[in-house]
């Protein structure tokens, strides 16, 4: 049986979620991502750990080095899943404008 650490679960750390802005941008090794960050590098590397077991992130070996890199086919699932609220409170914001708007005209 194969047991994978849910994605939401991962992402709802800040840290993590700083990992994949950082990632987003280009590769990194985990030394490069540690040094973001004022917590040890073991703790980062636990972090990291998290992600690619729920495949947010891929690996990549260069000569010595591994290269993280984010897998924009997991970053989908979580956008497609957010999408429909996203779509939700754009409605609801533009309501409430449209009230704020004939609010103010009104005085």
């Amino acid at each position: 049986m194969d047991l994978r650490r849910d994605i939401f679960q991962a992402i709802a750390d800040p840290t993590r979620r700083a990992i994949i802005t950082l990632l987003a941008a280009h590769a990194m090794t985990p030394g490069a991502i540690a040094a973001n960050f004022d917590s040890t590098r073991q703790t980062i590397s636990k972090h990291i750990q998290i992600l690619a077991e729920c495949e947010l992130l891929t690996q990549q070996q260069n000569g010595r080095e591994i290269y993280y890199h984010l897998n924009p086919k997991k970053m989908k699932v979580i956008a497609d899943f957010i999408e429909p609220f996203r779509s939700m409170w754009d409605d609801r914001f533009n309501k409430l404008e449209t009230i704020m708007k004939q609010y103010k005209t009104k005085k």
